[in-house]
């Protein structure tokens, strides 16, 4: 990731990043960024092509990081939000106590 990022910082006019983001919410966003320089180890600094403002972004938020060239990107890019995948809901058990014994039922 960090390579793909400070690739994007040496040569800005060729490359910007496309990642998604998880704030400090949990919330995930699609964002186009353009990496500035690093802040210390765990973060760095980038103009959000999204929201069209320098964003601070901390490196452990960051998935997905790609590079894609700069001269498909027109701002301000759309930032998409990641919806979380739908919980899996187990129906709950049904007590023994109220099955029916339907075979002699079956029978009359």
């Amino acid at each position: 990731m960090k390579n793909a990022l400070r690739r994007a910082m040496i040569d800005s006019e060729t490359f910007v990043v496309e990642m998604v983001y998880s704030d400090s919410k949990g919330n995930q966003t699609r964002r186009i960024v353009s990496p500035i320089r690093f802040v210390g180890d765990d973060r760095f600094l980038g103009l959000c092509l999204c929201r069209e403002e320098p964003r601070q972004f901390y490196l452990n938020r960051c998935t997905e990081v790609r590079l894609i060239p700069a001269a498909e990107v027109i701002m301000p890019m759309p930032m998409q939000t990641i919806t979380p995948a739908s919980p899996v809901t187990v129906p709950a058990p049904v007590p023994v106590s109220t099955l029916v014994d339907t075979t002699l039922a079956c029978l009359v």
